[in-house]
């Protein structure tokens, strides 16, 4: 996972007043109702076969309680605000100018799930106060969808610099910025998710040889009662979601790469504290296939075969991530949401050229929904992680038709 077309987004004051989105002028496009630009079609308001998110919750409180033990996907689903089906979502979206007109999960013309922005280091100064995500997320609350952040922090000086685990500094002020996050979205009237350190983790556990005791890490003030090491660090967040922020539903990242197998991740999830959490989160390819297929660009050059088999017959293929989740799943007792899923269109053609790569995983999770109940799953949040990839708006329909299709008949999760 990589983050080179992340967006270091500011806001002018006049949109921070609007709670809105900007557009050139910096003026706000979309009133706080929803508005008409947003592409939804109902008012602002989404809907899953006649039923409203989140019908008979309140912050998630209407939902059985979650963390501290195994969390069923419906109820994470229910105390995200949604009905309790597997979920779609979408990010890494966020246009230029900031009208909201233009922004991918609000053009489809169904009502999508969740929306995913990232966070790296420096966000707490896009906005006065700190406010950017709370600026995001009353937006997408106004559209019918529940926000999300992907954390991207801690690597500020390295993706794989454990030294900053020990800077009193860097760790000073990565802790005020997290603490501040939950602020933010404890200000808000309804839930979020809040998606920790993609990657990170799967460092962690090759640095720490799957313990995670052996490595320290300083916390933050409000965490002294926690081990000063990886798993305090973990359960840091977690904390302070629960002390600022108990609608919000967090989680950490599992990634193939850390370890053999499914079960070895999922264990050393588990040490790190994930039963204190709400979900795991889980990447397949953040971008399209084919883009490593050409290797024309220079942040799709790496070796491997990236093109899944949609028959399960010959590796790399579906039937492989689908077992590594469940392991996962299986083993933390969290359910899986895959997100940063790249959009490309199948192709019998390897590769491919800018905007236009090929891949299949848009076409295979939307006719294979159940396969991804079964092995664990709450949902999937598509988004690449680079750019010059195939996006809703040059994949020829593929990602409109499949979600509008796909929310005229939502599949339901246990």
């Amino acid at each position: 996972m990589m983050v080179d077309s992340v967006r270091k987004l500011s806001l002018t004051a006049a949109c921070v007043a609007a709670l809105s989105g900007c557009g050139g002028d910096g003026k706000a496009p979309v009133d706080a109702a929803g508005g008409s630009s947003g592409g939804l079609g109902t008012g602002g308001t989404a809907t899953q076969a006649g039923t409203t998110p989140g019908a008979g919750t309140t912050n998630g409180g209407g939902s059985p309680p979650i963390g501290g033990g195994k969390s069923s996907a419906a109820d994470v689903a229910r105390k995200l605000g949604r009905a309790a089906n597997f979920l779609i979502g979408m990010g890494n979206d966020l246009p230029a100018d900031f009208n909201w007109a233009t922004s991918g999960i609000y053009k489809l013309g169904a009502p999508l799930d969740l929306h995913y922005i990232y966070l790296v280091n420096g966000w707490q100064d896009w906005n006065p106060g700190g406010n950017f995500p709370k600026i995001i997320a009353e937006v997408d609350k106004s559209k019918g969808a529940t926000p999300m952040s992907s954390v991207y922090a801690i690597t500020g000086q390295g993706e794989n610099n454990f030294a900053v685990l020990s800077d009193d500094a860097y760790m000073t002020a990565y802790w005020a910025n997290a603490k501040l996050l939950m602020e933010r979205y404890g200000e808000l009237e309804g839930p979020a998710l809040v998606h920790l350190e993609p990657d990170f983790w799967a460092y962690a556990q090759q640095k720490s040889g799957g313990d995670p005791s052996s490595v320290p890490a300083r916390l933050a003030p409000e965490c002294g009662d926690l081990p000063a090491d990886l798993s305090g660090m973990a359960r840091c967040w977690f904390k302070l979601a629960r002390t600022h922020a108990p609608q919000v539903v967090i989680g950490l990242h599992a990634s193939e790469w850390a370890a053999g197998s499914g079960n070895e991740v999922g264990e050393f999830l588990s040490k790190l504290g994930a039963a204190e959490s709400d979900v795991v989160i889980i990447d397949m390819l953040d971008r399209d296939a084919g883009c490593f297929e050409a290797g024309q660009l220079d942040f799709c050059k790496r070796g491997g075969e990236f093109y899944l088999d949609e028959t399960n017959q010959t590796s790399p293929n579906f039937a492989e991530r689908l077992s590594f989740a469940k392991q996962v799943s299986t083993v933390t007792g969290k359910p899986i949401l895959w997100w940063q899923i790249p959009f490309g269109v199948p192709s019998e053609t390897p590769g491919g050229t800018p905007g236009h790569f090929r891949d299949n995983k848009v076409h295979y999770i939307f006719n294979h929904i159940q396969e991804f109940v079964d092995a664990g799953g709450v949902g999937v949040a598509f988004g690449v992680g680079a750019g010059e990839q195939t996006t809703p708006d040059t994949d020829g329909g593929q990602f409109q038709a499949a979600v509008q299709a796909y929310f005229a008949a939502p599949v339901p999760l246990p």
